[in-house]
C-alpha cells in the first residue's frame, strides 16, 4: 500500500521513483562500517533539476526526510538511508555543461565523476586538482558535500578551494545560486563555503562551477624508507622547509607488509615506514634531490629519487593499494584524522601506542604532508571482543588528534560514524549555532537528519 505522498511523488516523477526492495537495499548505505542504515520508502533517480525540485516540494509538504546520494563512495555514513525516507539519487545528473579556458572554470552537474572532469579539462591544457583516492568513481556532488581531500591537497588545497559557485535546491524546493566566477567576491555572507562540507544537511547541489588550473610540470618523485614512523614523520616536517612539494604520503610497516603480500612489489617490509614525495615545479628535480638529502639526514635507510613521471607513478601505486591490501587481512575500520604537520611525529607515536594498548593491528597511511592520516584498524568482526577493541582504538586515535590541535575528520566527513565524537572538537555553543544555521536552511529538518552535527 502506498502513502498519499508517495502517490503524489510518483505522479510527478513517474518511472524515476523506485520502490523495489532490492534496489532500495542496494542504495541504503555508503562504505562506512558500524553505522546504521534504515529502510527508505523510495528512491528517486533524478535526471534534472526539476526532479530534485519536485521531490523536495513533496517531501517538505509531507515532512518526509530526504537523503541525497551520489556514487555512495563515502566513508562516514553520510549517505545512509533513514527509515521512511526518500533517497534522492543525483548520480544520473552527470553532464559537464561547459569548460571555459578563459576563466579556467567548468560548470558541471553533481553526478560528474571527479576523474572524468579532470580528463575533460586536460583537453584544454587544464586540470581539476582535487584528487581523492576515489576520483575514478566518486562524484563532484559528493566531493563538495564532504569537502573531499586527496594526496595533492598539500599544494592545491581541498575541494572547497576550487568551488566558485553553486546552484542548490533548498528543502522546500526553492532554487538558489551562490558565488561567482569573479576572482574576488566579498558581497554578503559566503554561502558557498557554508554549503561545501555540509554533508547534504543544508541543500541539494544541482550544479557546480569549479575552478581549473593549468596542467602542472611532470613531477619528480622520491621514495624513502625509515626504521621508525617517528623518523619518517620528522623527515616529512623537515622536507617542507626545503621545497614546495605537491604531495607527501606515508605508509607504516603494517601497511607495507600488507601491500607487499597483496601485490608483490618488492617493498622493504623490514622498514618501519615508507615516505613518498613529489614536486611538480619547474625545479622539481632539484627540489626532490634536496628532500632526499633531508631524508638521509633524518635516518632514512634507503632513498630512491627519479625525474621520470612513469617511475614516479609506479612508486605511488604502492600507496594507492594501502587500503585494498589491508582489507585482505580482515574487517577494517578506517579512521581519518588531521593534525598540524609539526605534530605528525607525535600522532604516529601515539597510534603505535594505541595499537599496543588495545591489542589491535593498525595499518597507518595517509597524506603526511598536510597531517591528514588514515590509521586503519584490522580486526575480526565475528569476535565481540575484537570489535570492542577496534572501536575503542578508533575513538582513542580521534581524541589524540584533537589533543594535538587537530580534527576528528580531515576529509571523509562526520556523517554518523563520528557524530558522537564531534563534541571532542566542538563546544556546545558552536554546535547550537550549527543547529540554528541548519534551521534557517531547513526549518522542518528533513534534509539528511541525524548526520554531521
Amino acid at each position: 500500500m502506498t502513502t498519499p505522498w508517495l502517490e503524489e511523488l510518483t505522479e510527478a516523477a513517474g518511472a524515476r521513483v523506485v520502490t523495489d526492495p532490492d534496489v532500495l537495499a542496494a542504495h541504503a548505505r555508503d562504505h562506512a562500517p558500524f553505522v546504521a542504515a534504515g529502510r527508505a520508502a523510495c528512491l528517486v533517480r533524478a535526471t534534472g533539476v526539476e526532479d530534485v525540485v519536485g521531490a523536495m516540494t513533496v517531501a517538505q509538504r509531507h515532512r518526509v526526510p530526504v537523503v541525497t546520494r551520489g556514487a555512495g563512495s563515502g566513508l562516514a555514513g553520510g549517505a545512509n538511508a533513514i527509515d521512511g525516507c526518500i533517497v534522492l539519487d543525483v548520480a544520473g545528473m552527470d553532464r559537464i555543461l561547459s569548460i571555459d579556458p578563459a576563466t579556467r572554470t567548468a560548470v558541471v552537474e553533481p553526478g560528474v565523476i571527479n576523474g572524468d572532469l579532470d580528463s575533460a579539462a586536460g583537453v584544454h591544457g587544464l586540470t581539476y586538482a582535487p584528487d581523492p583516492a576515489s576520483r575514478a568513481y566518486s562524484t563532484i556532488g559528493g566531493n563538495i558535500a564532504t569537502n573531499a581531500g586527496g594526496a595533492c591537497c598539500l599544494k592545491y588545497g581541498v575541494t572547497g578551494d576550487h568551488v566558485a559557485a553553486l546552484a542548490v535546491v533548498l528543502a522546500d524546493g526553492t532554487r538558489i545560486r551562490t558565488g561567482t566566477v569573479a576572482a574576488k567576491d566579498v558581497a554578503g555572507l559566503d554561502l558557498t563555503s557554508l554549503l561545501v562540507g555540509s554533508e547534504g544537511t543544508l541543500g541539494v547541489i544541482v550544479e557546480a562551477t569549479l575552478r581549473l588550473l593549468p596542467r602542472a610540470h611532470p613531477p619528480a618523485t622520491l621514495a624513502a624508507f625509515f626504521a621508525t614512523t617517528e623518523d619518517a614523520g620528522r623527515a616529512v616536517v623537515a622536507m617542507q622547509t626545503e621545497a614546495a612539494l605537491s604531495l607527501v604520503e606515508l605508509m607504516d610497516q603494517a601497511t607495507l607488509t600488507a601491500v607487499e603480500a597483496h601485490a608483490r612489489m618488492q617493498l622493504d617490509t623490514a622498514a618501519g615506514a615508507l615516505v613518498i614525495a613529489q614536486a611538480d615545479t619547474p625545479t622539481a628535480a632539484a627540489d626532490i634531490d634536496r628532500c632526499a638529502e633531508v631524508c638521509t639526514a633524518h635516518g632514512a635507510t634507503d632513498v630512491v629519487a627519479t625525474g621520470d613521471a612513469d617511475e614516479g607513478e609506479q612508486l605511488l601505486a604502492a600507496r594507492r593499494l594501502a587500503l585494498p591490501a589491508l582489507e585482505q587481512l580482515g574487517t577494517t575500520l578506517l579512521d581519518d584524522v588531521g593534525v598540524p604537520t609539526p605534530a605528525l611525529p607525535k600522532l604516529l607515536t601515539a597510534i603505535t601506542d594505541i595499537a599496543e594498548q588495545h591489542g589491535v593491528v593498525i595499518g597507518t597511511f595517509g597524506h603526511a604532508g598536510d597531517g591528514n592520516m588514515h590509521p586503519t584498524i584490522v580486526f575480526d568482526a565475528t569476535d565481540e571482543g575484537a570489535v570492542a577493541a577496534a572501536q575503542a582504538a578508533f575513538a582513542a586515535i580521534v581524541r589524540t588528534a584533537v589533543a594535538l590541535g587537530g580534527t576528528v575528520s580531515g576529509e571523509h566527513g562526520v556523517g554518523t560514524l563520528k557524530r558522537s565524537l564531534l563534541t571532542e572538537l566542538t563546544g556546545t555553543a558552536e554546535l547550537a549555532l550549527m543547529h540554528r544555521i541548519k534551521a534557517a536552511f531547513d526549518p522542518c529538518g528533513i534534509l539528511n537528519p541525524g548526520k554531521g552535527y
